[in-house]
Formats: structure tokens, C-alpha cells, sequence
């Protein structure tokens, strides 16, 4: 009987996902290319729209191109759910992440885009201040 199952790492902006075989081959992981750009919308999005419904939101709200191979990233009106859409040159890719607690931190505009790199991207999708990140300790002197 054969078994498939996927495990998640955390610890890249999106999940490296990996078969039972436990390496890092390339079928089986997706990251990011270098040269990606990141958009993260602003303004709130129905979060019941799938690949149709937000590829037509960059297209219309934030006007670029859903297959440019750019990662955009949605935020419904709770703030706990954001969906990430990007191209990998064959499709599209859909993440969405819910947060048990807390919200993910959003820009104030109702309209438009906000550039992000892909170490904000990281803070972002832990549920942490990606604008001001702040230490939880304060650091300590080596003189």
C-alpha cells in the first residue's frame, strides 16, 4: 500500500512541501525565485474568492498581471485570514492561512499595493508586526 503523505516547514515564506521521500527535490518544492516581487493588496477582500475571483482583483483593482510570476497577497475583513496567489509559470498557486489568534497586520489604505520583501513576507505570514518589528528582550551589551 502505498502512502502519501506532506509535511510543512515552517520556517520559509511558503511552506516547502515535501513527500514521504524527506528530500528536497525539485517536484516537490515550491519557493520563491529570485526576482519575485511581492505585492500584498490593500483594502479588505472576500475571502470566498478562489483563483478566478482574485486573479480578476490584480487584474482590475491593483492593475498588473496575475501570470507575471509576482506574489499577491489578500487579506479578508476579520484580519485572522489572508490568501497568497502566485504564478509558478504552469498555473496558478493558491496558500491560504487562517491565525487561531491575532490578526495579520495591514496597511490603513483602502486601495492599492504595498511592496513587501520576502523577509516581511516571512513576519507577515507568522503573525508578526512586519511594520515595526520589535525584539521581545532587550539586547544585550558585549563591551
Amino acid at each position: 500500500m502505498l502512502q502519501t503523505s506532506f509535511s510543512v516547514k515552517p520556517t520559509k515564506p511558503f511552506a516547502l512541501l515535501s513527500c514521504q521521500c524527506q528530500r528536497r527535490c525539485r517536484r516537490h518544492a515550491y519557493g520563491l525565485p529570485a526576482g519575485t516581487r511581492i505585492w500584498l493588496a490593500a483594502g479588505v477582500t472576500d475571502m470566498r474568492s478562489g483563483f478566478n475571483g482574485l486573479a480578476a482583483k490584480v487584474e482590475t483593482a491593483l492593475a498588473d498581471d496575475p501570470f507575471s510570476g509576482h506574489v499577491f497577497i489578500f487579506r479578508g475583513r476579520r484580519g485572522n485570514v489572508v490568501k497568497v496567489l502566485w504564478s509558478t509559470g504552469d498555473g496558478l498557486c493558491l496558500l491560504a492561512k487562517r491565525l487561531e489568534r491575532g490578526r495579520f497586520v495591514w496597511p490603513q489604505a483602502d486601495s492599492g499595493k504595498v511592496h513587501l520583501t520576502p523577509a516581511q513576507l516571512s513576519m507577515l505570514l507568522e503573525g508578526i508586526n512586519w511594520k515595526q518589528p520589535e525584539r521581545t528582550w532587550p539586547p544585550l551589551s558585549v563591551l
